[in-house]
């Protein structure tokens, strides 16, 4: 399907310079479809799901639906695979990614002053942030960093590296973390992702180490985390800007026809046989193939597009009810502070007992007749929403007996106020 699976086409020999990018998410992508032919249907259904989203009047079409201007945070973790010192990149290079990633995706890079006046108008907050896990599957304490001596000299693009069996490092869950793997590749791409909808425990993007960050162990012109501003489009529904075909689409209306990729840093206008008119080829867009340097932008048709993967019942939908990146949730940690409402003081008048619980939990809310609005909501210890109702009576039981034992976090607000509490599910 063209929509979500990259086919690049055949590169001439004199485009396979030594500082050409090359994302190998194209032949990724085809070994997938070779191996399980089923994930084209699956494709298309995500696809489908997409243009459901995009064309839905009111995008609050049910519960937990993302909202036009929501904020949608991704937590990520860092897969670094090291055999040699070098590889093993240092905290400092990672946090430069973050940062590149959130300017990038939030159209606040400082050179986005580079965008021809042509295209500015075209230009997106896609409203997306990245943050480093700070919660890990079991609820513990993370850096979002994970690192793993490899015996392993390089990795190809056939997700040995997202196995510890063959030397690499098991995917944390990837319907509330975004996997990321660090490492050797071998050979000329910089990176590849899955496309939606692939294997849940291979989900992810990986990229070469030298390439990932904006400061560190990095070679030009790949300096400045352009790579995984790409890769993970690709991992968000996006392909590449000429359609991965001459002259082809990318599904998306507000970027003009191209009949290629681009590399290196071009002039405007750049020209070709399919433009639509004499602005030329968007080069300058991030899903194209042009150096770090001369990327600054997605477009609001991409930026709707990504958003669309977490609309109600799509692929990316879960990501909505995460708490990992908030460090307040994990087990032996402060408290979580609601930052979805102001909060004033704490709703003195709520008793949750007991605690730890076998089988149901006992709410005491004083003020729970009167005509606000009360609400109680129970997340598991990775974030994830498990329960929520109104409150209506002063007292009133609810069964966590179906729950499996853990910590769990308790909050109720009446749209001012928030009560917090960490259980204990025995």
């Amino acid at each position: 399907m063209k929509a979500l699976v990259c086919v690049l086409m055949f590169l001439s020999a004199h485009h396979f310079s030594q500082a050409q990018r090359l994302c190998g998410t194209a032949e990724y992508t085809k070994q997938l479809l070779s191996a399980n032919p089923s994930l084209q249907q699956q494709y298309a259904k995500i696809d489908k799901q997409i243009a459901t989203a995009l064309n839905a009047k009111n995008q609050q079409i049910a519960n937990r639906d993302t909202s036009a201007n929501e904020l949608i945070y991704i937590p990520v973790v860092i897969h670094i695979l090291y055999k040699s010192a070098g590889e093993n990149i240092s905290d400092d290079q990672v946090r430069s990614q973050l940062e590149s990633l959130n300017n990038d995706y939030r159209n606040l890079n400082a050179d986005t002053v580079n965008t021809p006046s042509a295209f500015k108008g075209l230009v997106a907050d896609t409203r997306i942030q990245f943050c480093l896990a700070r919660v890990d599957p079991l609820g513990k304490s993370t850096s979002g960093i994970d690192r793993k001596y490899t015996d392993n000299s390089f990795f190809l693009t056939d997700d040995a590296m997202k196995s510890t069996a063959q030397g690499g490092i098991d995917s944390w869950d990837s319907k509330h973390y975004l996997n990321i793997w660090i490492c050797r590749l071998s050979g000329r791409a910089l990176g590849y992702a899955t496309p939606p909808g692939g294997p849940a425990d291979k989900d992810g993007v990986v990229i070469a180490y030298d390439v990932f960050g904006a400061r560190g162990n990095i070679r030009a012109p790949f300096n400045k985390g352009r790579t995984a501003t790409h890769e993970i489009g690709h991992w968000l529904g996006l392909i590449h800007t000429w359609g991965d075909a001459a002259c082809g689409d990318d599904h998306v209306d507000d970027t003009p026809a191209q009949s290629s990729y681009n590399f290196g840093c071009p002039s405007f206008p750049k020209l070709s046989a399919c433009s639509p008119n004499g602005n030329g080829d968007m080069f300058m867009n991030f899903m194209d193939f042009t150096d770090d340097a001369c990327m600054n932008m997605f477009t609001i048709g991409q930026a709707k597009r990504m958003r669309a993967l977490f609309a109600t019942k799509n692929i990316r939908n879960e990501f909505l009810n995460s708490f990992a990146c908030d460090s307040s949730v994990v087990q032996g940690g402060p408290l979580p502070v609601d930052t979805s409402v102001v909060i004033a003081t704490p709703v003195a008048s709520v008793k949750i007992y007991p605690n730890p619980v076998h089988t149901a939990i006992m709410v005491e809310y004083k003020a729970a007749s009167q005509t606000t609005t009360k609400n109680i909501t129970i997340y598991n210890a990775i974030g994830v929403r498990v329960f929520t109702t109104a409150i209506t009576k002063e007292i009133s039981s609810f069964d966590l007996s179906k729950y499996a034992a853990g910590i769990y976090i308790v909050k109720v607000n009446d749209g001012k106020n928030t009560s917090v509490t960490k259980i204990i599910k025995e």
